[in-house]
């Protein structure tokens, strides 16, 4: 595979490393202390092995809290603005963040290969199929990053939705407020094992990703829009609110849908 040339030193793109299970042992019972959580289908979560999380994006709490109640490690696809800042370029990438232009094409080669390393060697990864935090709380059209790296390792993807957090630290505050409940769904995995012989069609692609934020909403009970998301489109509620494809429960694409493919 030829890569792109990285702008980091390729230590940023390992991955978790222990130190985040270190301070989950003393970030986890303060986080308790500091907010009420409702957590659901963490059992669903395998012991061993690799799979794909996949959550909605509200809030800059939502990486953090999920590495801090998960019981395994979870590297996060996180924006490479955070290299930029002498306070997160070394915390992060040890805490498990892989840095990511996001403009997208080869420039996000480099955080594509170290998600597929995490993968092999068997571990949690975590990716946002909206691929940024959602402004206005709306729930945005899924980019197909997750269902092509699930399809080519073989791993299960799990939608997980996140209530509450939003509320307690909304987008541009620098600061968490102390109190509030915030409630993580993880969901059942979405098995692509049927995509195999499927993986280079863009179709299979989008159709997986439906399905994955069909069953996001269902667990964040939030409203759809059926555009990406974007910090303009966020703010000013542009969107056009749309129902998603009930892949879970019908196979058959909706061609207008599916013509919009990344």
């Amino acid at each position: 595979m030829v890569t792109s040339p990285k702008p980091f030193p390729d230590w940023v793109f390992n991955g978790a490393t222990p130190i985040q299970s270190r301070l989950r042992s003393i970030v986890q019972p303060l986080a308790r202390r500091a907010w009420k959580f409702e957590l659901d289908g963490f059992d669903r979560l395998p012991a061993n092995g690799a799979a794909i999380l996949c959550p909605n994006h509200i809030s800059f709490l939502d990486s953090a809290l999920l590495m801090v109640l998960s019981p395994r490690n979870i590297s996060f696809i996180g924006k490479s603005e955070y290299m930029d800042s002498w306070k997160t370029r070394w915390l992060f990438p040890k805490m498990g963040m892989i840095p990511v232009d996001r403009s997208g094409g080869e420039k996000s080669r480099a955080a594509l290969d170290a998600a597929e390393r995490v993968l092999q060697r068997g571990e949690l990864f975590g990716i946002y199929p909206e691929g940024t935090r959602s402004r206005d709380g709306m729930l945005y059209k899924g980019h197909t990053g997750a269902a092509r790296l699930a399809i080519k390792l073989g791993c299960p993807i799990f939608p997980v939705g996140i209530v509450g957090t939003r509320e307690i630290q909304p987008p541009d505050t620098s600061l968490p407020r102390l109190g509030g409940t915030v409630k993580i769904s993880i969901g059942r995995p979405i098995n692509v094992v049927r995509y195999t012989e499927r993986a280079n069609d863009p179709l299979a692609l989008r159709e997986i990703t439906d399905e994955l934020m069909f069953e996001i909403r269902e667990l964040s009970g939030q409203e759809y829009r059926n555009t990406y998301a974007t910090k303009r489109r966020s703010e000013t509620f542009v969107a056009e609110t749309a129902e998603i494809p009930r892949f879970a429960t019908s196979k058959t694409p909706n061609p207008g849908e599916m013509a919009n493919v990344e």
